[in-house]
């Protein structure tokens, strides 16, 4: 089918933007709802143990949202029930209405003929009494952390390059996980609790298997209303991320059935136009935002874990922005610093912060600013000194420093 209409690369970028909750104005006092409203939005909200300056799930909605009481995200976790931890593009928390979608993934891990797959069911199968004890333990004594079964004998030992090397029991209750047998009930400290998942999940779950047919279609189409306009393989990098099977036949139904439209991105470089497809219930959107109009974007600081930017080459593509997170990386070979956070002013990835939370101290550390090629105008920093200050609210912390380099132009703006 030919494209509807052709669009240039800015009106990508504000339409995810706007999509992504990053845009418009933001609630004055934000609780459980909104926190809500922007999962409903983004799917997904990546979880990663590192909190240089906070926690990655946190940071992406108090980007959205502005400074609130985490523990409104808390009673929708442990409480309302309406959010759960699973797998999304990677670890995450995402809605107990879309559990139809992941239940396809329970039903079916490990699939596939990989080696790993392999690997993974003989293990599982080897390991059969370790499985009925951690259930058995759970069915008679309710939520348990992981050190709880620290004692548990597995008959072969999980075996990897990684961490997890000889974690039989974290290896069995993470299966467990991605089967849908147990749930993280709550958390101990950064510990998670763990329980029967028909003992977590309310009683309005969504539980009806789905063909898969149906859930591919399902979450490549939530995967676009999230991504604004996405092509073939940025359909496929996000939400449910490489778990489509002939994902190019699943749009083709979807635009047959007219939920998405095809698009024609213009490239900025005389390279012909690449594909991409839109839900149909943002035309109105992006019509209003190719004419100039749309929720205006802010000067926001990004989790380097954001949706936005989650997807490197995606990232790349739109923004021309090289993003590589360098927490692995040894010191003396680091660019930018340890946790950076990407600098988004208006529709453009203008620079970088490497911040970290001093908490003895209840300073907020700046200890380096970016800018990216000829994007460091006196006016953003206005905007990135209030995104700061605002973060600092969030964290905590009573003092902002900045002992770091930081553009010329940025200097007085941020010392403000």
């Amino acid at each position: 089918m030919a494209a509807i209409r052709t669009i240039s690369p800015v009106v990508v970028r504000r339409l995810a933007i706007a999509k992504q909750r990053l845009g418009g104005p933001r609630p004055a006092r934000p609780g459980s709802p909104d926190l809500l409203e922007v999962a409903r939005a983004i799917r997904c909200l990546q979880l990663d143990p590192i909190a240089a300056v906070a926690r990655s799930h946190l940071l992406v909605l108090w980007s959205r949202v502005g400074p609130f009481d985490p523990a409104a995200l808390d009673r929708l976790l442990w409480s309302d029930r309406a959010l759960f931890e699973y797998w999304a593009h990677a670890a995450s928390i995402v809605l107990t209405e879309d559990y139809q979608l992941h239940r396809g993934r329970m039903r079916t891990f490990p699939r596939g003929r990989t080696i790993q797959s392999k690997r993974t069911k003989a293990w599982i199968e080897a390991n059969l009494s370790l499985r009925q004890r951690i259930l058995r333990e759970l069915r008679r004594s309710g939520p348990r952390p992981s050190r709880a079964f620290a004692a548990a004998d597995a008959s072969e030992r999980w075996a990897s390059s990684g961490w997890t090397n000889g974690r039989d029991v974290t290896q069995m209750l993470d299966i467990l996980m991605t089967q849908g047998r147990i749930m993280v009930a709550g958390r101990d400290g950064q510990g998670r609790l763990w329980d029967l998942a028909e003992r977590c999940l309310p009683e309005w779950t969504p539980r009806r298997a789905l063909p898969e047919r149906e859930i591919f279609g399902r979450a490549a189409a939530l995967a676009i209303g999230a991504l604004g306009a996405g092509t073939t393989r940025d359909v496929m990098q996000h939400f449910l991320r490489n778990w489509y099977d002939d994902l190019p036949s699943v749009l083709r139904a979807l635009e047959r059935q007219g939920e998405i439209q095809r698009l024609a991105v213009e490239t900025g470089d005389h390279s012909p136009a690449h594909e991409a497809f839109v839900h149909v219930q943002d035309l109105a959107l992006l019509d209003e935002i190719a004419a100039g109009g749309g929720p205006e974007p802010r000067t926001v600081l990004l989790s380097p874990f954001d949706n936005l930017i989650c997807d490197r080459a995606r990232t790349r593509r739109l923004w021309g922005f090289d993003f590589t997170i360098e927490i692995y990386v040894p010191k003396s070979k680091r660019r930018f610093g340890y946790y950076v956070m990407p600098i988004l002013a208006g529709d453009e990835l203008v620079g970088r912060i490497d911040p970290i939370l001093d908490r003895a101290s209840g300073r907020l550390v700046v200890r380096a600013v970016h800018t990216e090629r000829g994007r460091a105008d006196a006016s953003t920093a206005t905007g990135i000194r209030g995104s700061l200050e605002e973060l600092a609210t969030f964290v905590g912390a009573r003092e902002i420093a900045i002992p770091g380099p930081v553009p010329a132009a940025w200097r007085r703006g941020l010392a403000s």
